[in-house]
């Protein structure tokens, strides 16, 4: 996949691009997490789609997190980014945090998202079914939270990388941590609710909603909240994954999406 670099004067920023395959446009939108080593999932979107994956603000070499204050600076920075790649309507597929920054492009600009993916987006709040608070978790803890194969979860996060018990490994792991997460923070912390479930109703676009039946981070019955408040809105559970379900099931999710679009 090759990187490139995009410049975007208010407020100032620049944001590195992941670029792969050829096909329709399909805009992704990472998670809290950012792209993961070596993503299995973009690499097989990348097969049957030209994959655009803009990294925000605070993450890999993006920069310019500071001049992004709340959900409406971050929705707008993403909207912009959208529209100086030039992608001609794009398929929007947003994970988690990015699943909750595409809803709230969609429903601000419900004109310009014609075709929307969300995958086990954040962004609602319910009181019966908490969300775990990433930001508390060291190394270890993610992989049985964000997969629900653990042993491969530890195998695509560490990609690259080192074993999560060795000393060089945590360090690294915190400082990566400490900018992504204080981006991230502004929209997510300390519960990941900035008022979307009051905006759903806008969204128009023909919406895609995939949850991994074994998600212990956002539990699924999100899923059929979400699909309750987006109208003639699809809800696709895949069997044996966890919130990380386009990086655990990547076939199954390409074949959602390929299926729905």
């Amino acid at each position: 996949m090759k990187p490139r670099f995009l410049t975007l004067k208010n407020p100032p920023a620049r944001v590195e691009i992941v670029e792969a395959g050829k096909g329709k446009d399909l805009l992704f939108l990472h998670g809290a997490g950012g792209h993961m080593p070596n993503d299995p999932l973009l690499a097989t979107l990348a097969t049957k789609f030209h994959v655009v994956a803009p990294l925000l603000p605070g993450y890999g070499r993006s920069e310019g997190e500071d001049g992004l204050r709340d959900m409406l600076d971050v929705t707008l920075h993403a909207l912009d980014v959208m529209e100086r790649l030039k992608l001609r309507k794009p398929i929007v597929v947003g994970h988690s945090m990015g699943g909750m920054i595409a809803s709230e492009m969609a429903a601000i600009a419900h004109t310009e998202i014609e075709k929307l993916c969300l995958l086990a987006p954040a962004g609602l709040w319910l009181d019966d079914h908490p969300i775990a608070d990433i930001f508390a978790k060291l190394p270890f803890e993610l992989p049985p939270l964000l997969f629900h194969d653990a042993e491969l979860g530890r195998r695509i996060l560490t990609a690259g990388m080192g074993d999560m018990g060795d000393m060089e490994f945590l360090k690294q792991f915190l400082v990566m941590n400490a900018r992504r997460l204080g981006m991230a923070g502004k929209i997510l912390f300390p519960i990941p609710d900035r008022g979307l479930a009051q905006r759903l109703h806008r969204i128009t676009a023909k919406t895609l909603i995939v949850w991994g039946r074994e998600d212990v981070l956002i539990p699924p019955v999100y899923g059929d909240a979400f699909r309750r408040a987006i109208s003639g809105s699809k809800l696709v559970r895949i069997a044996r994954a966890g919130h990380a379900v386009g990086q655990e099931k990547p076939n199954a999710v390409q074949k959602a999406i390929r299926d729905f679009f």
